[in-house]
């Protein structure tokens, strides 16, 4: 499972299906069957670059791009870059990858609106000889000032009746950089006592210097994402822009904008702006904003930290594009804000892995356990399953020897009730091997700790023997001593330990971060068939969970994420409703 590619057709195809029934959906089986946009679907994934992809910014990814699949259209992708302060190359070159990493291809429709900068110049020209912009001299302070409240009118800007040639003039030296950072600003001139604030006069540009990625430091003036996004819709032949609810109140403003400048931009079609519920996750935020503190802050490893929601994280934590996309189809598409719980996307790759992961044997808190009459340099190579799951996945083969590992945790000196694991007196079978006894303990004579078991086995007990059919309540995993390999085990939890850390804004959500969120065991083994397991592939260490190599594990130092563990919550409480 080291290569993600052999499931990307079928999950691009599953997006189409997956899509079928949703309000979404339903206005573009109207719009096809009314002939609208010439029966076209085009749609188009934003990202501002100013961050690494989240897993809320998954489900607009499968949405778009599932859209456009269903329906027999195409999606764009293109990058908000309006703001240079903010943004940078990094975070266009990741999410790129991200959205291939899923399985989506833009072809050749990579966007910026960049790409638009004279053009929306040209037309925000238009808007002032149109008598439906103007240069604005009120501080930012000021201006909020004057745009009221949501029970009370603003007030118009004394500049707000400029003459056409006044405005012209002075947004060309805004243009040429006469004026300091926020010194001036651009607005649209709709009304100020509308109910909607969003139509109160927007700004549509800022001076703001800075270096652009792109277009460097030809421009000193910047327009703002509700003027940049209708109009980039617009041009790109975009018939449905797919937005989260947030904008809901933005609309007529989007509206407002093609309606002013339908002259230049009607030969490319109409599109219409339908928004959708973003995704809320438990235990976990999704602003963009503080999960850039939680890096810049040092508070989390970077941006692919596998305790991140960052779809970098997720995949260093070994999710992989199915899961995910799996998780975006069963969550669904409403226009209802909730939060959905984090275990039924732990449930979705536990799901894929359970069928597709190879078993493993590792042992996470080694205690040495000793054959007593096994012979002592004898190797015995046994064969267990790669996967039960999947029989035609084959077998392999374990070496078992006199001196092996177990789990600390699977002996008790003194059992409590309904132990079923090893504990003097009883015995265990180990997987694949045989069934063993415990005879005796050995402890450290300083500590009193235990340090060493010591057992006999039952050698007619081995699979194809004549007691290989014995029953004993339980079973063990278990490594030699001599083929044992050291390997760094990272194991995660949920990084907020509250539900909801982002419930209260006024909050410091940082005080609520899990402080066991990260345990690292540098003192487990595993078997010696993973020191040749590639980047990203996954496993299931049995008893233990699901893993992955780090991508920082190599031959000579393995390492490995716990991606989930065996536990599945969701999966029993789906049980119990059913």
């Amino acid at each position: 499972m080291a290569n993600d590619d052999y499931k990307l057709e079928d999950i691009t195809n599953e997006a189409g299906r997956s899509l079928a029934s949703n309000f979404i959906q339903n206005i573009i089986t109207e719009d096809i069957k009314n002939g609208k946009n010439d029966s076209r679907v085009h749609t188009r994934f934003p990202p501002e670059p100013n961050g690494y992809l989240h897993i809320g910014h998954a489900k607009s990814i499968c949405l778009n791009f599932g859209l456009a699949n269903n329906n027999g259209g195409i999606c764009n992708l293109r990058f908000d870059d309006t703001n240079p302060a903010k943004e940078e190359i990094e975070y266009v070159d990741s999410i790129q990858e991200d959205v291939r990493w899923l399985g989506f291809d833009w072809e050749d429709r990579l966007y910026y609106a960049a790409d638009y900068f004279d053009k929306l110049y040209e037309f925000a020209i238009d808007l002032i000889k149109q008598g439906d912009a103007y240069v604005c001299d009120l501080s930012p302070e000021e201006m909020k000032e004057f745009r009221g409240t949501l029970t009370e009118a603003g007030k118009e800007s004394p500049y707000r009746n400029r003459t056409v040639e006044e405005n012209l003039d002075l947004f060309d030296r805004m243009k040429n950089g006469e004026f300091p950072d926020g010194a001036r600003v651009l607005r649209a001139k709709i009304d100020m006592a509308a109910g909607n604030i969003n139509l109160r006069d927007p700004v549509i540009y800022r001076i703001q210097r800075g270096t652009h990625h792109r277009t460097g430091d030809k421009w000193l003036i910047y327009p703002m994402y509700d003027y940049a996004h209708p109009i980039s819709d617009a041009l790109e032949g975009i018939t449905h822009s797919i937005c989260t609810m947030e904008f809901e109140d933005h609309r007529p403003l989007y509206d407002w904008f093609l309606d002013k400048i339908a002259y230049g931009v009607e030969k490319y079609g109409r599109p219409q702006q339908i928004e959708f519920a973003r995704l809320n996750l438990t235990y976990t935020v999704m602003s963009k904003r503080k999960l850039r503190l939680l890096v810049e802050n040092g508070l989390v490893a970077g941006w692919d930290d596998p305790r991140m929601p960052t779809i970098s994280g997720l995949r260093r934590r070994g999710y992989t594009p199915y899961a995910i996309r799996g998780f975006c189809e069963r969550i669904g598409v409403a226009k209802r804000n909730s939060r959905v719980d984090i275990a039924l996307l732990e449930h979705c790759i536990r799901e894929e892995l359970n069928s597709e992961a190879t078993r493993a044997m590792a042992v996470l808190n080694p205690l040495k356990l000793v054959i007593t009459n096994y012979p002592a340099d004898q190797v015995e190579w046994l064969e267990t399953e790669n996967n039960p799951e999947k029989p035609e996945r084959g077998t392999r083969l374990i070496p078992f020897t006199r001196e092996i590992y177990i789990e600390a945790d699977d002996f008790m000196e003194n059992p409590v009730k309904k132990f079923f694991r090893l504990s003097p007196d009883k015995e265990v079978r180990l997987k694949s091997a045989y069934i063993i006894k415990c005879e005796e303990v050995i402890r450290d004579e300083e500590s009193g700790e235990i340090i060493e078991i010591r057992c006999t086995y039952d050698p007619e007990t081995k699979s194809g023997g004549p007691k290989a059919g014995k029953k004993v309540k339980g079973t063990l995993h278990w490594l030699s001593v001599r083929h044992a390999l050291p390997a760094e085990l990272r194991l995660y939890e949920h990084l907020f330990k509250e539900e909801n850390p982002d419930e209260d804004e006024e909050a410091d959500f940082t005080n609520m971060l899990n402080p066991n969120s990260l345990m690292i065991l540098d003192k487990a083994r595993v078997e010696p068939m993973l020191q040749e397991a590639g980047k990203e592939e996954r496993f299931q260490f049995m008893r233990q969970g699901y893993f992955v190599a780090d991508l920082e594990s190599k031959p000579d130092k393995l390492v490995f994420n716990r991606i989930v563990s065996l536990r599945d919550t969701w999966g029993k409480l789906r049980a119990q409703k059913e």
